[in-house]
């Protein structure tokens, strides 16, 4: 029997909640020094990737490829109009959040990260996402794409962990608790 996949996000949002601007830009996003807030720890723990093609399309244009040899799926359904990176091992899915986790999990993966807003959201609402580490970034928008979008129903979450920095970001750890009404 293959081993259960759980996915997880770690991701940074202004701290009105926008995980981007309205036209996807995200030149807020604080490129601190040193500070990894974490980041190399989780990506290390984690065994692919889950990404949205708008979120995909954005990190296509970062000087590097920042996924290493990671196997990384794009959700999308023009899966043969993506470009691929040079030493990137990137494969599409057009299929429902149900059918992508069965395919990892069919894959032998344990542990896969999952970006970008509606991919996120799709997670949440097909009750997948086990876990969120949130990075709020000392900065109102106004305006933007959200990290959360609409739900049929409350969904539930227990705090793990809070951690402050010295620049004012705030990282909180969340586990879903989808049975919890």
């Amino acid at each position: 029997m293959p081993n259960q996949l759980k996915a997880y996000s770690f991701i940074a949002t202004s701290l009105d909640g926008f995980i981007a601007r309205e036209d996807g830009g995200i030149d807020w996003l604080p490129t601190y020094g040193d500070e990894d807030y974490g980041y190399e720890e989780f990506f290390s723990s984690i065994d692919a990737l889950v990404l949205g093609r708008n979120s995909y399309e954005l990190i296509l244009g970062f000087e590097t490829w920042p996924y290493g040899d990671k196997p990384v799926v794009v959700l999308s359904s023009r899966s043969d109009q993506i470009p691929r990176p040079d030493g990137g091992r990137v494969y599409t899915s057009g299929g429902r959040v149900e059918e992508v986790v069965r395919d990892l999990t069919d894959s032998g993966y344990e542990r896969v990260y999952v970006d970008g807003g509606k991919t996120i959201q799709a997670f949440i609402r097909s009750k997948a996402l086990h876990a969120i580490t949130i990075s709020r970034i000392p900065v109102l928008l106004g305006s933007g794409i959200p990290l959360f979008g609409e739900l049929e129903a409350d969904v539930n979450l227990v705090h793990e962990a809070t951690r402050s920095f010295p620049d004012g970001l705030v990282q909180s750890r969340y586990r879903f608790d989808y049975d919890r009404a």
